[in-house]
């Protein structure tokens, strides 16, 4: 007790030594670590630009006037942004490692991330979730979670895990878990199922947030669904929808990434009536919009362009996710705040020129820091990297001739159609046969079914990103192709593959649980780049992410038919057909 109680008593002294020396700075007694000179800022709390020298000691913002520091930037001709702040990300679809993907958004200005790891959850359990924490520990980008509400999404899929709220709730303890990640489930909640509100519960239990997924949920089931605590929602794909949840309370997460693209339908929020109860978020972001078009400051840049306030679109894109989440000390220039910045050089354009990062300087102008690997527990490593358990499979795996559904895909859409039932491939037809292969616990269960509207002619293609559970999910011309693609995945311990008559065309390995790869963003985007080409080559429709739209015809809770292992369902009466 002795020993805890001077270490405790050395705590506290070397904290007050810290702030002491804050408060010395803040009011010029000392110099500064940094100060940002003649700095025209963006204040989020009074909508306006001000101008004046912004102080940094100790990692925060000590003041603003006339200051001096042991380093003085000008920042005459810029403006200097607070962080940009991500509300809602699954990292694993940039499928990079998070380190990776921090070097790709710290040079837009992006400083602080709240990500879902559901995706390797899914693969891994609660593993999954601590490979997430230990391998963003100590990155110049703070990544904090949610954790994963739906391990499966539905009690039909077959994951590489069943978390429940058991499983989850010492999660909640950890600095940088900030509460219960986005509720699928919301049938569930709202009829009251016992497994889905105790993981409310649990969170609720640890004074932590809880997130939404509800799109068009409406009347009454959302008020069962707010009533059990759910105060936010990403899923609004139309001003209607966002603007009902709004006035009865909720946050909008006003999406634009890769998969789904909300932020032109939602523009009628971004006016001074509602735009203090939204956030941006990207959902998912993929290598190549992460290189081409950037993260955030994208957001920003598009919202302006649209018509959104400048310093508007600042205050959504930071200060309002972090009110949210309660990260009560970021998201806006002022004494007390974090001192992470993105300076860009004007308020149109948004080009992000320097970034700070807790007062240190993590780019400028094209120069980033040298990120050191985060240290993750060698056990920890390897069964990331060990997560297929399944025989060898031959083009008799996938013979069938009984009657089997058919899931029409819908331009433009990940929803699909029912259209009817099939026996066999017909090109002609754009007729292919569509397979989920169980790959965690070597079941040996395989889904079978048809895929119209995709447009392969020849060939087959196969991914272990397949959402929510991630088994392998392929579709092809023929069997033999099929099962060589499906094999391929499994001896490169998960990835993409593209094969035709008996060879590999193309392939991207996604070792880290058949989600992420060890390579840099730009090697796997020229990778996966590449299997696109050789994808549509083989009649792809042109119009179609072929690994993207693949991947979300296994996620059983997009209406109206999904594959899932044991056949396809029918997502709305949740019945095999």
């Amino acid at each position: 007790m002795a020993s805890y109680r001077e270490s405790y008593a050395g705590k506290i002294s070397r904290k007050l030594l810290k702030k002491q020396r804050i408060i010395a700075v803040a009011a010029g007694r000392e110099p500064a670590d940094l100060v940002l000179k003649n700095a025209t800022y963006v204040n989020v709390f009074s909508n306006e630009l001000c101008t004046d020298d912004i102080a940094v000691a100790e990692g925060l913002i000590v003041g603003m006037g006339k200051y001096s520091g042991k380093v003085e930037a000008d920042m005459t001709g810029r403006i200097v942004c607070p962080g940009f702040l991500d509300a809602h990300i699954h990292l694993e679809s940039a499928l990079v490692t998070p380190r990776e993907f921090a070097k790709a958004v710290l040079p837009h200005g992006t400083t602080t991330v709240i990500c879902d790891p559901h995706e390797i959850a899914n693969v891994m359990g609660t593993d999954g979730i601590d490979y997430m924490l230990q391998a963003t520990e100590g990155l110049p980008l703070d990544v904090h979670f949610m954790i994963p509400s739906c391990v499966p999404a539905t009690p039909m899929d077959e994951a590489g895990a069943v978390l429940d709220y058991r499983a989850i709730d010492s999660f909640f303890d950890h600095p940088r878990v900030l509460g219960l990640a986005e509720m699928m489930n919301f049938p569930g909640v709202i009829a009251g199922d016992g497994d889905t509100v105790a993981k409310i519960v649990a969170s609720q239990a640890h004074h932590k947030k809880i997130d939404g997924h509800a799109p068009d949920l409406k009347d009454k089931d959302l008020n069962a669904y707010m009533a059990a605590g759910v105060y936010s929602d990403h899923e609004c794909h139309d001003a209607d929808d966002a603007l009902l949840k709004l006035r009865r309370g909720q946050f909008i997460m006003i999406r634009d990434g890769t998969a789904a693209r909300n932020l032109e339908a939602l523009m009628p929020l971004l006016c001074d009536k509602y735009y203090d109860r939204c956030m941006f978020c990207t959902d998912d972001k993929h290598p190549s919009d992460l290189l081409e078009k950037g993260h955030m400051d994208y957001i920003i840049r598009k919202a302006v362009s649209l018509g959104c306030d400048p310093i508007m679109a600042v205050q959504v894109a930071c200060h309002h996710a972090a009110r949210y989440f309660l990260l009560n000390n970021r998201g806006a220039i002022a004494p007390g705040y974090l001192a992470d910045f993105a300076i860009v050089n004007n308020l149109t354009e948004f080009k992000v020129e320097t970034v700070y990062k807790r007062g240190i300087l993590v780019y400028d102008r094209g120069e980033l820091v040298d990120i050191p690997a985060p240290q993750i527990e060698p056990w920890l490593e390897q069964r990331a990297r060990d997560t297929f358990r399944l025989a060898k499979l031959t083009p008799e795996n996938f013979a069938d001739r009984r009657p089997r559904a058919i899931i029409g895909m819908v331009s433009g859409e990940i929803t699909t159609t029912d259209n009817g039932y099939a026996t066999k491939v017909d090109v002609e037809r754009d007729m292919l046969k569509i397979a989920v292969v169980e790959r965690h616990k070597n079941t040996g269960h395989i889904g079978l079914g048809y895929l119209q509207g995709y447009g392969l002619k020849r060939g087959a293609i196969a991914t272990s990103v397949s959402h929510d559970s991630h088994n392998i999910i392929v579709v092809g011309a023929n069997d033999a192709d099929m099962a060589l693609a499906v094999n391929q995945v499994a001896q490169s311990r998960g990835g993409i593959t593209v094969v035709c008559d008996g060879q590999v065309l193309a392939e991207l390995p996604l070792e880290v649980a058949g989600l992420m790869s060890m390579d840099t963003l730009v090697n796997v985007n020229a990778k996966l780049e590449r299997a696109k080409d050789v994808a549509h080559s083989l009649g792809v429709s042109r119009g179609i992410d072929p690994f993207m739209t693949l991947s979300f015809m296994a996620l059983p809770v997009i209406p109206t038919l999904r594959l899932t292992t044991r056949g396809v369902v029918d997502v709305l009466s949740q019945q095999y057909v």
